[in-house]
């Protein structure tokens, strides 16, 4: 029977429906226009737009899937970390759906739901050793089963996504950054040398991007010309406004970015890989996912370790709602559920294991 999944946890409005893991149909409303504007999400105006649209957007759904709400065998929804007033809009909708229809209620870690999004396309083996980067998080996990996470490494101050933000925002590049850093860094030599590998000298699993983002800044302070006047609109634009040398020397400063962000956290997961040596595959996941030089670099670490890269596709690497349809289903499978009580967890706080029945295999 089919799961319906509901993610709101930041500026993207996001409905799926999934059975036996694959979608149905899905259903995405950005935010990315609206927030540009200022350069970042702003927390009161995303959760005002979530409201405007996602009953709307459910209904277009259910005509995409051609189903009914008494076709659909539960609901499955991102319950943090994540902005608390987006979150509380999806977990809102869920509940009222659920009260209305008696359907099943589950609540899902958005973090842990980015990670079970590769077994979407190709299968995890467990126990597996997982990779999460993203624009507000940065962690290492011990997969030990689809419903049992060890954290063991996480982001001390700023997370590897919100370096490439903020350096697309000193430039002037379009939100979101991380993309367009990407693109712009695309056939360009970096230079190894250009930036540091941050809070690698040491023994432990954690990370830390403030400084990284620092040495940025400090470097276009001193090259102003890298930085566009105003703030681009989209590729175009950005092309239109750097003359050829300018946007080689952009591209190269941010492949050295890129480089050192994917170079920072292979040396973390080849150390954890050390330390857990039973993982019989490296998953990576989240929206730096995407990153070209990060998924070459994870590539080369999985394969010289003789294990698989399990990574989603780049449209599962950002937020999305097939990822917590899938979640759920696996959850609701298992007996996993939870009552009208749940509650939405702001980022951080740790989300609870608080499902009601069930078993949760170790």
């Amino acid at each position: 029977m089919p799961i319906l999944g509901i993610e709101t946890s930041c500026d993207e409005t996001g409905l799926a429906v999934v059975e036996r893991g694959r979608v149905l149909a899905e259903r995405l409303a950005s935010q990315a226009d609206l927030h540009s504007l200022f350069g970042g999400v702003v927390p009161e105006l995303a959760s005002r737009e979530h409201q405007r649209i996602i009953a709307p957007l459910f209904g277009a759904l259910l005509n995409d899937a051609g189903l009914s709400v008494r076709d659909l065998n539960g609901v499955a929804v991102a319950r943090g970390p994540g902005l608390m007033g987006s979150l509380l809009v999806g977990i809102g909708f869920a509940k009222g759906l659920c009260c209305a229809t008696g359907l099943s209620l589950v609540g899902v870690n958005h973090l842990h739901a980015h990670l079970l999004a590769a077994d979407m396309e190709q299968r995890i083996e467990w126990p597996a050793l997982g990779l999460l980067v993203s624009g507000g998080h940065t962690h290492l996990y011990r997969m030990r089963s689809p419903t049992s996470f060890d954290l063991i490494g996480r982001t001390l101050d700023d997370a590897a996504g919100e370096a490439f933000d903020k350096a697309a925002k000193i430039c002037n590049l379009p939100y979101p950054g991380g993309s367009h850093v990407d693109a712009l860094s695309r056939g360009h030599a970096p230079d190894p040398k250009l930036f540091p590998r941050p809070y690698t000298d040491n023994d432990n699993l954690d990370f830390s991007f403030s400084g990284l983002k620092t040495a940025f800044g400090q470097l276009v302070a001193k090259r102003p010309h890298l930085r566009l006047a105003r703030l681009a609109l989209d590729d175009r634009d950005i092309g239109a406004r750097l003359p050829g040398d300018v946007r080689e020397e952009l591209g190269m400063v941010l492949a050295s970015l890129s480089l050192a962000v994917a170079e920072t956290l292979t040396i973390k997961t080849a150390r954890a890989l050390d330390t857990f040596s039973d993982a019989k595959c490296l998953v990576l996941a989240g929206g730096v996912a995407a990153n070209t030089m990060l998924r070459e670099n994870m590539a080369a670490l999985a394969a010289s370790r003789g294990l698989a890269l399990v990574a989603p596709s780049p449209r599962l690497c950002t937020d999305n709602a097939a990822m917590i349809g899938y979640a759920g289903e696996i959850f609701l499978a298992s007996g996993l559920r939870h009552d009208l009580s749940l509650d939405a967890v702001p980022r951080g706080r740790i989300v609870p294991e608080d499902w009601v029945g069930g078993n949760c295999p170790a």
